[in-house]
């Protein structure tokens, strides 16, 4: 695999920050600085992965011109100020999923990002998944077909606490920003166009947060997908992709790295493997700097958008805003 060539900074050291730090460190590098809201809790993180500078305030971060990249995976709700602070400085920028609250965040940080022509990208990690790759030239090549439809479940099973950022309308809880975001990216994935018609129907937990929802979407070339979310029921993560000619069974899709077709014809079963689930996050992180480094468009901000405009037209219907919104 190949080694890091930029310089990136961190701004929140949470349990993703680890996995990065530790995707960083088999790619043979590491962040360079990191920065959160906690003092004591930023320098542990630094010292336990060997980074060199700690940040007092994320102003420091963003205005070190050693950084090349900025990471950033503080709350939801925080994302769109401090990515516009690091665009406007001259960082490239990739925010967690979901990469901002709602369409005007991220148009308004996408326009910033294609003035300074800087890469602006959200960490959706089965865009970089070599298998997603293979099973996209497949579709392109024609071999399944005319896609159908796309069927995508999401359960996570999370013990009911207000004050925790599933659940908790401050931190922009809810199962579609935190889970649903994967399966629509997903349907996204192998879509011909971005869905126009959506339909859907929503569970509130007692905070006024989507806790489980089932929405069903459709394009202009017919295709159509139904994605099944839920905070308070476990179920796999599950994708199955049908044309014409097959469908496609994929386990694990987040990070997936196998998955299977079954032909209609004969009823054959296909295993198709590629890449590793436990180096998602190196695919991401190469993918980035490949696209900084102005060699790639892999980073797939216009599917980011369309997925983004998708969560923000749900969220109206559903009634849902959140403090930042109102």
């Amino acid at each position: 695999m190949e080694k890091m060539r930029f310089s990136w900074a961190t701004l929140g050291c949470g349990a993703i920050a680890c996995e990065m730090a530790e995707a960083m460190a088999r790619l043979g590098g590491g962040f360079h600085g990191a920065a959160a809201r906690n003092s004591e809790r930023v320098r542990a993180f630094a010292a336990k992965y060997g980074i060199e500078k700690v940040y007092e305030k994320p102003e420091q971060l963003f205005r070190d011109p050693d950084v090349d990249i900025v990471y950033i995976s503080t709350p939801h709700n925080t994302h769109a100020p401090y990515i516009l602070r690091a665009l406007e400085v001259g960082r490239h920028v990739l925010a967690e999923k979901s990469i901002t609250l709602n369409s005007d965040e991220l148009s308004l940080a996408a326009s910033l990002a294609a003035k300074k022509q800087l890469v602006l990208a959200e960490a959706m990690t089965l865009y970089h998944m070599p298998l997603f790759k293979k099973l996209a030239e497949r579709v392109r090549a024609g071999a399944l077909g005319t896609l159908r439809l796309a069927q995508l479940n999401f359960g996570s099973y999370k013990p009911y606490d207000e004050k925790s950022r599933f659940f908790n309308k401050n931190l922009a809880g809810g199962a579609l920003l935190d889970i649903g975001i994967y399966a629509l990216s997903c349907a996204r994935w192998f879509m011909s166009a971005k869905p126009e018609e959506l339909l859907s129907t929503v569970r509130f937990a007692p905070t006024g947060v989507d806790e489980q929802s089932s929405i069903l979407l459709k394009n202009r070339a017919e295709e159509m997908a139904a994605v099944t979310l839920s905070l308070h029921a476990k179920q796999p993560k599950r994708a199955t992709i049908v044309f014409d000619k097959g469908y496609m069974e994929i386990f694990d899709y987040p990070r997936a790295d196998k998955a299977a077709v079954v032909w209609t014809a004969d009823g054959r079963r296909e295993e198709i493997t590629a890449g590793s689930a436990g180096d998602a996050l190196c695919y991401e992180i190469l993918d980035m700097e490949a696209a900084a480094a102005g060699e790639t468009d892999a980073m797939h901000l216009d599917y980011t958008s369309d997925v983004m405009e998708i969560m923000t037209r749900l969220r109206k219907s559903w009634g849902l805003k959140y403090p930042e919104e109102a």
